[in-house]
């Protein structure tokens, strides 16, 4: 039996069964939550590229599946990704009959989560562009309010993701050509523009930033939250595929130069953008900004002396999706229960929500990198691999997470703000207390034992063997 059926086809068919099944909208959510607990379940314990026995039949796993002459491969460097991949699609998954981001959301998301494996597993790995792209196109239909006007967020975020698959195939078509004459400087130079473009496009680099904040002023949060946590993820490791691949770019200076250039700068923006910020749903997608730089800035500690880059790098993805996760469900409970999200219909919405109101100035915090909180170990660890590269980076990076904190500390001082002789008291239903607390006591739990966590990311980088030192 191939990998390939069991994470790529198996969830993609069930995604499409369930689509038909949306009407039943509670046994589709416990159906795909429990499919993907099992399948992070199968990632963790199946053994790849041996023989398992179940009763008296004798199953050999092969870790390639080929079809058209495509390769789909899963090997046992790929299982952490597998783990963390539909971990995060149980999550959402299990939320969302809370949060009801609407009906074709749980089976759409779990559709998306197959294609962003199949990305990560295909070779030519090109092709991991298309898949991305039909994932981009498939999460339009629960980013699209129903019964209102399509927004100017939702435009931009299908043109500015579609303008990056041409320059994606066109470089690699290129690239080819620099593997065939590697003394060729015009055309390396010519094929990392263009490559530097397609990837500004598809990962939101500034300026190519602005339909996050749009959008995610427009959409349902726990929808964005979803789609901004696993795309620049997927995007990232299909852009650590290309410096893996080609040597020419990963032993040039110039190329961690400029990943860490325009990952500080993006940082600056969106901290900056963040200090100001009056809608709360704008401050997440800023807050999503931030970490792209981030992850841009862990990604070209590389260059430098630093020789723990991708464990930075991987090691934040479990941070990340705590925070946004927590966040995306504290803000859309927040929601349910306002107007809006400006500051002015969320004032005070601590004296009556204050389980959502206290997770989401945690999750803000975590982002940000606060002491105590989940995002603080591998902050700690990005600031000291940047100090030995860069101190003016440094300092630039520092500034941006400031501008997040101070975005942070306005929002809590808006939650909490009210008549003094207001009564505080619990409006949230106990299911969402229980998720929202499980959430907090994860973001505490992982930021005050790290150790017990982030090994588990420590063989992630071995499916980039030729970017380890």
């Amino acid at each position: 039996m191939s990998t390939a059926f069991i994470w790529i086809l198996f969830p993609g068919f069930l995604a499409g069964v369930l689509l038909f099944l949306q009407r039943w909208e509670r046994a589709v959510t416990v159906l795909a939550t429990l499919s993907a607990t099992l399948l992070a379940g199968l990632a963790w314990w199946l053994p790849v590229k041996e023989q398992f026995f179940i009763g008296p039949w004798t199953l050999d796993m092969v870790d390639t599946w080929s079809i058209m002459g495509r390769r789909f491969i899963l090997g046992p460097n790929d299982r952490p990704a597998l783990v963390i991949l539909y971990l995060t699609a149980a999550f959402w998954c299990g939320a969302a009959y809370l949060a009801r981001p609407g009906r074709v959301f749980v089976p759409l998301a779990l559709g998306i989560v197959a294609l962003m494996t199949a990305a990560i597993s295909v070779e030519p790995f090109l092709y991991a562009a298309l898949l991305i792209e039909i994932s981009i196109l498939l999460s339009v239909p629960f980013l699209v309010s129903h019964g209102r006007p399509v927004g100017r967020g939702i435009l931009r975020y299908i043109t500015l993701q579609s303008l990056g698959v041409p320059f994606i195939l066109f470089s690699g078509w290129m690239l080819a050509g620099v593997e065939a004459s590697p003394g060729d400087q015009v055309l390396i130079q010519q094929a990392s523009v263009l490559l530097g473009l397609g990837f500004a496009f598809f990962l939101a680099i500034f300026p190519f930033h602005t339909w996050i904040p749009m959008l995610a002023e427009e959409a349902h949060p726990y929808a964005i939250g979803f789609v901004l946590l696993l795309l620049p993820g997927a995007i990232s490791f299909f852009g650590l595929g290309f410096l893996d691949r080609y040597s020419w770019l990963r032993t040039s200076q110039t190329t961690y130069s400029m990943l860490r250039l325009f990952g500080v700068l993006t940082v600056v923006i969106g901290g900056i953008w963040a200090a100001f910020q009056r809608h709360l749903g704008k401050m997440l997608g800023y807050s999503v900004v931030v970490e792209i730089g981030f992850s841009m800035t862990a990604i070209s500690l590389g260059g430098g002396t630093h020789s723990g880059s991708l464990e930075v790098f991987f090691a934040s993805l479990l941070p990340r999706g705590l925070g946004l996760g927590v966040w995306a469900l504290a803000l859309t409970i927040i929601r349910n229960q306002t107007k809006g999200l400006l500051f002015r219909d969320v004032q005070g919405v601590a004296r009556h929500a204050p389980v959502a109101a206290t997770a989401l100035i945690l999750a803000h915090f975590s982002i940000a990198g606060l002491p105590l909180l989940a995002g603080f170990p591998v902050r700690l660890a990005l600031w000291e691999g940047l100090a030995q590269i860069s101190l003016t980076a440094v300092f630039w990076a520092l500034l941006g997470n400031i501008g997040l904190l101070i975005g942070g500390l306005r929002t809590l001082a808006v939650l909490v703000m009210g008549p003094s002789d207001e009564k505080w008291q619990l409006t949230e239903s106990w299911k969402e207390q229980a998720y929202l607390l499980v959430g907090i006591g994860a973001l505490l739990v992982v930021g005050l034992f790290p150790q017990w966590f982030l090994p588990l990311f420590a063989n992630m980088p071995q499916a980039f063997d030729q970017l380890i030192p």
